[in-house]
């Protein structure tokens, strides 16, 4: 008897399910989908409020800390290219569950971590599941959404990762600040919530993509020559993007306890997390904006953030460090939403996974390299110094975003 299979083309989804099999239908199925998008950006902000701590405990210098950060970046970098089109050939199902299964694992190291070489471990799988899984859950939800629905989907995609982005700064700063075990009892929950993900997922119909009948194969995503300006376009926007969590994510915590004078664990987690809250507000308000112009506020916003970061650590002032996680946030989710609505509307159905990987492929490079080029820099010449450098390098990111836009809007209109 034939497996369940749903064929998803442009047209509406179309569940074939075997007697007595279970299977969500499609809204719960595009919610289940999100989740796992939301997973990606909570197991890359869990250790946020804790790499202090590593540090004292274990004597770790900037340089290993953010190392530890970055490798979670190579990684999937390392997955994408050799697995990003996979989902287009085995199903989102499939590979989001193999994907949610190294995270879960990654997440287990990390809760009963008795050493740094732990965290190395458990940071590669995590990277291995979130490379596995931020293609296909994103084009999962594309196609589980009503159809015509794109702007919709990018909208709530946003959304999502900015829910998993606060609920691990949040609950991480609270039970690193008032709980026992700081440094494993927000893994554990993470585990378990991962653990409740798996199940979830696992009642996803299954599919295959149509035009994709031919053998998988590890190789590198292939963009349709067609495809190129628009890919372009999106990749830098959701570059710049992804790149402010380098300061966020892997120095945001250091740089509030050490620079901006908060000893507060909670405190700094309840600001950093402003930046996933803006973003996530931001992101449902500008659903209805056009892709061009969401990327050019969103680079205008990221760049007016990275100089009020810099501004809070001169001044050691709390309320500009809110400002800035807070205007770093509505440029991220504005930059994201835009550059993720443009390609979503162009993307052949039988290439969607491939072309969303390639997409986070450049994000996640970008991320890797910048942020072990900071650790060093934050080791060697003080963390003020990297908290510069990478601001400016997140502010040429963002002009180069406004540059590429008017040279694309120039020939939009010609066109």
């Amino acid at each position: 008897m034939s497996s369940p299979m749903v064929c998803i083309d442009a047209s509406p989804i179309r569940p074939l399910r075997r007697r007595g099999s279970l299977a969500l239908g499609r809204r719960a199925s595009f919610w289940v989908s999100a989740g796992v998008v939301a997973h990606t950006l909570w197991t890359s902000a869990a250790p946020a409020m804790t790499y202090r701590l590593y540090a004292a405990e274990w004597h770790l210098t900037h340089t290993v800390t953010t190392g530890i950060f970055a490798v979670y970046p190579i990684v999937v970098v390392a997955v994408l290219i050799g697995f990003g089109d996979m989902s287009d050939h085995i199903g989102r199902r499939t590979t989001m569950l193999l994907g949610l299964c190294a995270s879960l694992i990654g997440a287990l190291l990390f809760a009963v971590a008795p050493s740094v070489l732990w965290l190395f471990a458990g940071r590669a799988l995590m990277g291995v599941g979130v490379g596995l899984s931020i293609g296909p859950s994103t084009a999962a939800m594309v196609e589980f959404s009503p159809e015509g629905q794109a702007k919709r989907a990018a909208s709530i995609t946003t959304a999502a990762q900015a829910f998993g982005f606060a609920a691990a700064l949040l609950l991480g700063g609270t039970l690193t600040q008032y709980a026992p075990w700081p440094i494993h009892l927000s893994f554990w929950v993470l585990s378990a919530l991962i653990a409740l993900l798996l199940g979830a997922t696992w009642f996803l119909p299954r599919h295959v993509v149509l035009d994709a009948s031919d053998r998988w194969h590890p190789k590198v995503p292939a963009i349709p020559p067609r495809l190129g300006p628009a890919f372009a376009l999106a990749a830098i926007a959701v570059t710049t993007a992804y790149t402010h969590g380098v300061l966020i994510l892997s120095l945001g915590g250091q740089v509030a306890h050490d620079l901006v004078g908060s000893p507060d664990a909670l405190i700094n987690g309840a600001a950093l997390s402003l930046f996933a809250v803006t973003s996530g507000v931001v992101g449902i308000v500008a659903r209805r904006l056009r892709p061009r112009l969401a990327m050019m506020l969103g680079a205008i916003a990221s760049a007016a953030g990275m100089g009020l970061l810099a501004l809070s650590v001169a001044w050691r002032g709390l309320s500009i460090f809110l400002a800035a996680t807070a205007m770093s946030g509505a440029g991220y989710s504005l930059l994201f939403l835009g550059g993720l609505a443009l390609i979503n509307g162009a993307i052949p159905a039988q290439h969607r996974g491939g072309v969303l990987s390639a997409l986070y492929l450049f994000a996640y490079l970008s991320l890797g390299v910048v942020a072990l080029a900071l650790g060093v820099v934050a080791t060697q010449r003080g963390l003020g110094l990297a908290v510069d450098i990478g601001a400016a390098v997140i502010a040429l990111l963002s002009l180069a975003t406004i540059g590429l836009l008017a040279v694309r809007g120039s020939r939009w209109r010609t066109t």
